[in-house]
């Protein structure tokens, strides 16, 4: 069984780390780029511009008192969305990727549906 942590905690964790990534994504997606063995890179720029939007609804989420029950839901949903669209681009497009970044995916959408699991059991304590 998942410790209960402060959900507050749990949202802030998310924000930084959806943000980091996302700065990652949009500053380096040249190399990234190179290390998924890809030549796109924006599909990378738009992935972090995406996570730093993202990163920042669910900082002020984590502001609030008491926590808007809607906007949780929605991160819980988008994350969910992410781990969902992970899968299915490895799915389609797995074959086309370095193992690198396959790992880097699954290690990703491991990353976010423990987040959205943590957010959802916070949820439930509301």
């Amino acid at each position: 069984m998942l410790p209960v942590l402060p959900l507050k905690s749990v949202l802030l964790v998310n924000a930084i780390s959806s943000a980091a990534t996302g700065v990652l994504l949009v500053f380096l997606a040249n190399p990234i780029a190179d290390l998924f063995g890809v030549p796109q890179t924006n599909p990378f720029n738009q992935a972090g511009i995406f996570l730093l939007v993202f990163a920042g609804l669910v900082f002020i989420t984590s502001l609030q008192q008491p926590i808007n029950v809607n906007a949780l839901r929605f991160i819980i949903l988008l994350d969910a969305l992410w781990v969902i669209a992970s899968l299915v681009l490895l799915l389609f497009l797995g074959s086309s990727i370095s193992t690198i970044g396959i790992v880097a995916i699954l290690a990703v959408a491991a990353w976010v549906a423990m987040m959205a699991l943590l957010q959802r059991i916070g949820l439930r304590s509301l």
